[in-house]
């Protein structure tokens, strides 16, 4: 939990302004920092002085004044300024800065003083509220944060590739920054489901590249975002710490595995999952979902998978999605139905003596398995619930479902005929920009994204000119490493 929650005995919702003053003044804080998502979905950072209280009075009630042109493409610097106003919420005590510090999230108002809707989680925001307006039932989610740790190759230790998923210490290496980034993610208010070594393991003449992933808790949308944009500030930052490179990029190398992420979702009823039916089968209400984001699958790649290279890990047997489809437990589709304790009696029983009675809510998700870590972040999830909202209104969601569900291995080779009856997802930035021409109407109606947010994000896709960028790249090995190295930090 939080640790400035836990100094308050208050959940993060209750935190008041006075409460802030009070936590400053106690713990001798010296540095305040607004954070605010722009439009290219990148934390930004504004730094304050926190000794002078009657200042931080000023600037916790009113925020401050920032260059909206700098930070949104669509801004014109003839009328520019924008307020950040601090959401009292997502504070947290800054665990790098040698000065004492919190750093608290901000969002966006115009000059009108309304919330400002280009702004990545105001979108999101939007999308949170009117789907529960709309539909009756709530949404939660949470990601996979995969990523690459690049360090000097290491003689000691080594591990094949391919192979690293769930590696112990030493043969995974970095184990320490991803336990260190777990523990201060929970300290800021992050809720970690767990953390592990991915399957990625690449040895080069000088390097050594190990993947990670740290995976959250059901969270609601804007949280579950807010979350995921700190924890990757926090690993690059334990990267800088430790002088190694930190990548959530799609796709380091051809041939080994890239870094997706993941994003599992649940819809909830009064506060309660409501994945599965009385029988512990997948509910109408998981099939509307389901049908949704198929609906939307290759359109929502315009904010999930926003860069040239995203389109070199989306490709057949690497365990990444190709076609749109869905299955249970199904890792070659790009809706996976994962495991979901579905038990009537709680499984320690059975090999452990005396164990206690424990309920077993449910915790069944989905898993959309497109996006990855150019993905912004704040859209993506927006784009996802726009999907839902789509799927509750689909009066043909059952035969939809039923239509791209899929039962095997989508690459095994005698299931060529099974696999060509399901759409591909875009093969670049260039085609993911004309699946979301083409499906802009689900993302702007209910006024969730605006048209001029649409026509940006299809013109940033189009300026990268990639169209069969993996047919024009292939064999030629110099290319690819140019554009990996050129787009490491996504």
């Amino acid at each position: 939990m939080n640790s400035i929650c836990n100094y308050l005995n208050k959940d993060r919702e209750s935190i008041t302004k006075k409460d802030i003053i009070r936590y400053i003044k106690e713990n001798d804080i010296k540095i305040i920092n607004f954070r605010y998502i722009a439009g290219d979905g990148r934390l930004k950072t504004l730094n304050f002085p926190a000794l002078d209280l009657k200042y931080v009075d000023r600037i916790l009630s009113y925020g401050e004044r920032v260059d909206g042109s700098s930070l949104f493409k669509d801004i014109d610097s003839s009328s520019s300024d924008l307020y950040v106003v601090p959401r009292y919420s997502t504070i947290y005590e800054n665990p790098f800065s040698p000065i004492k510090s919190i750093d608290i999230i901000c969002n966006f108002f115009d000059k009108e003083g309304n919330l400002f809707d280009l702004s990545p989680d105001i979108v999101l925001l939007k999308a949170q509220e009117k789907f529960k307006k709309l539909t009756g039932y709530e949404i939660k989610l949470f990601g996979e944060l995969e990523y690459y740790v690049i360090a000097a190759k290491n003689e000691l230790y080594p591990i094949a590739a391919q192979k690293g998923y769930h590696e112990s210490f030493p043969f995974n290496k970095w184990e320490n920054l991803r336990v260190e980034a777990m523990y201060n993610i929970q300290k800021v208010g992050g809720k970690v489901k767990y953390a592990h070594s991915e399957v990625g393991f690449i040895r080069t003449e000088d390097k050594e590249m190990s993947q990670n992933e740290i995976e959250f808790l059901p969270e609601v949308p804007l949280y579950a975002a807010y979350q995921l944009l700190v924890s990757k500030w926090i690993l690059h930052s334990l990267g800088f710490k430790y002088g190694v490179t930190v990548t959530f990029s799609p796709k380091i190398s051809i041939g080994h595995a890239g870094s997706g992420l993941h994003i599992h979702l649940m819809i909830l009823k009064n506060g309660k999952n409501v994945m599965l039916d009385e029988k512990s089968n997948l509910s109408s209400e998981a099939k509307r979902l389901i049908s949704g984001l198929i609906k939307i699958a290759k359109s929502s790649t315009a904010f999930g998978n926003t860069l040239p290279i995203s389109y070199l890990r989306l490709v057949p047997h690497q365990e990444a999605p190709v076609r749109v489809c869905w299955g249970y437990r199904n890792r070659t589709a790009l809706i996976r139905v994962p495991l979901g304790w579905n038990f009537k009696k709680n499984l320690s029983s059975k090999i452990n003596p005396d164990m206690d009675s424990f309920k077993n809510d449910s915790v069944q998700t989905v898993e959309f398995r497109a996006g990855d870590g150019s993905a912004n972040i704040c859209l993506y999830i927006a784009s996802l619930i726009c999907g839902a909202i789509e799927g509750f209104n689909m009066k043909d969601w059952q035969d939809f479902s039923d239509k791209h569900f899929i039962d095997t291995n989508i690459f095994n080779d005698n299931n060529k005929k099974l696999r060509e009856k399901f759409d591909f997802l875009p093969s670049s930035c260039y085609d993911s920009a004309l699946e979301l021409e083409k499906n802009r109407d689900i993302y702007e109606k209910n006024s969730i994204f605006s048209p001029k947010l649409i026509d940006s994000v299809i013109k940033k896709l189009q300026s990268y000119n990639d169209k069969n960028l993996s047919e024009r790249l292939y064999g030629k090995e110099e290319e690819i490493k140019k554009i990996v190295e050129n787009y490491l930090y996504c």
